[in-house]
């Protein structure tokens, strides 16, 4: 089973309105096998015979169509606390998923959403960091000095400051974008497990803060036709930065996800 570090993000999932759509649509984009959940209104996702995400149907239709990402904690019940203590807010108090493990579901200060697990049977991914899987996530805030201080106590997160180069044509400023790497580790670029990005004026008023989770393509540029060729949108075309090159999707059903094609090639 794999090992996560405490407060590394170890599992992401996707509540869509109609399940079978959803599995066409990330089974055409990334190649995606999926395994039913006995019974249960979800599907496992895997690539090349690894556990990557899952799929599950929303039980109320007033749910979002999102994608949320969950961070690893030892203890879930202190993590619940320190997130109280800090000024966020506790949505779904920690409950058992079978023998999998625990969860529960919080929103940072300015009302990001994401959740908590506590493995038991289950740890998170099979498979990250490589073609199809997860490799990133960051969270998008108008409330940087609030949301920095609460992951970082709740986490322990130590944080990098880097600038990221406006949009391209020299006209825009460098965005500010925190990095944060885990308690215990040398921080920086080696060991960021996450990101904080700032939601500017630029943004309409009316977008929430959100996390936005990237998988690892090959080819960015294609995966990117592909999504919109499959009923998908692309909501920020490919652009390079400094890590590879990204864009920001939605799927057919309007869920948000990044693709990154890394500098350094895959495996």
């Amino acid at each position: 089973m794999a090992v996560f570090a405490q407060s590394a993000p170890c599992w992401v999932d996707v509540q869509l309105s109609d399940l079978e759509a959803g599995k066409r649509f990330y089974g055409g984009l990334f190649g995606w096998t999926f395994r039913a959940g006995d019974g249960m209104p979800f599907a496992d996702a895997y690539s090349e015979g690894e556990l990557v995400a899952a799929l599950a149907a929303k039980r109320d239709g007033r749910m979002p169509t999102t994608w949320g990402v969950y961070f690893s904690t030892d203890d879930i019940r202190a993590t619940v606390a320190l997130v109280r203590k800090a000024g966020g807010q506790v949505i779904t108090d920690p409950v058992r998923a079978g023998a999998a493990g625990v969860l529960a579901q919080a929103a940072d200060p300015g009302g990001a959403v994401f959740g908590l697990w506590q493995a038991g049977e289950r740890a998170g991914f099979e498979k990250r960091n490589r073609p199809a899987a997860f490799c990133w996530t960051e969270v998008h805030t108008r409330q940087p000095e609030r949301v920095d201080a609460f992951y970082e106590e709740v986490f322990g997160f130590q944080g990098t400051d880097i600038q990221l180069a406006g949009p391209p044509g020299g006209t825009g400023a460098a965005e500010p974008f925190r990095i944060w790497s885990p308690a215990g580790t040398e921080p920086g670029e080696d060991t960021a497990v996450v990101g904080r990005a700032v939601l500017t004026d630029a943004f309409p008023a009316m977008l929430p803060s959100y996390f936005l989770s990237y998988f690892a393509v090959v080819d960015c540029d294609g995966t990117a036709e592909a999504a919109a060729h499959l009923g998908g949108r692309i909501t920020a075309p490919p652009l390079d930065i400094p890590y590879g090159r990204m864009a920001v999707l939605q799927d057919d059903q309007g869920a948000a996800f990044a693709v990154l094609q890394p500098t350094e090639p895959l495996p």
